[in-house]
């Protein structure tokens, strides 16, 4: 079984990049596997394809894999080095219009601190969430754009690892969602091969649109 068309946002002979599902593994971790990873499903119909970077499990979005060991390399050794991820979530109670959340956070070693910088910008307010557009212009760390909104005392909506979890069920009673939202909606980099600039976009999930449409109706 082939992946939905519909998913598959770029690809040529050097690089593919797929719309990743919430609640989908981009490849294996330890735990127990619920279902196949999406790098193992895709190398039944793209053999010898290679993970070059991450979504959490929760996240959702644009996500891109290598199919030569040229662009692999290249990737990996920063041949072409500005990549730039943009992001949509929501984020609890009323943020500032715009912000810029500079606090470091743990290497992935552990043993030490490294500068992380996150820029958000509100694109609509509600009642007590917002829909924000996030990007991350230093640092990548594992979780750091959950970790910067909840320093700042607007986690995302429903992330019981940095929200306030009595909030995140109140949340889920009125509306009905378990999940939070985070969607990495647009790309932009480098081809690792030819330099040529890339935008790469993802659409909004359903629910995630359905999510925002029930916010503005509250």
């Amino acid at each position: 079984m082939a992946i939905d068309p519909a998913r598959i946002l770029y690809c040529d002979e050097h690089i593919l990049a797929v719309n990743k599902l919430s609640g989908e593994l981009v490849v294996r971790g330890k735990g127990a596997l619920g279902k196949l990873p999406l790098l193992d499903f895709l190398r039944k119909e793209y053999p010898g394809l290679r993970a070059v970077h991450r979504l959490d499990f929760e996240t959702s979005g644009v996500v891109v894999f290598a199919r030569t060991r040229e662009a692999l390399q290249n990737i990996l050794n920063k041949k072409f080095a500005q990549w730039e991820k943009m992001y949509v979530t929501v984020a609890a109670g009323r943020p500032q219009r715009d912000g810029v959340i500079r606090f470091a956070l743990p290497a992935r070693s552990r043993d030490r601190q490294v500068p992380a910088v996150t820029r958000y910008k509100v694109l609509e307010q509600f009642r007590d969430a917002a829909f924000l557009e996030v990007r991350m212009e230093e640092g990548g760390r594992r979780h750091q754009i959950r970790q910067h909104l909840a320093r700042i005392h607007h986690p995302l909506v429903l992330d019981d690892v940095y929200g306030d979890a009595a909030s995140n069920r109140q949340f889920t009673r009125a509306y009905g969602y378990h999940r939070f939202f985070l969607h990495a909606v647009r790309l932009t980099f480098p081809h690792p091969v030819t330099g040529t600039m890339l935008t790469i976009e993802a659409p909004l999930p359903r629910v995630f649109e359905e999510c925002l449409e029930r916010l503005r109706q509250d």
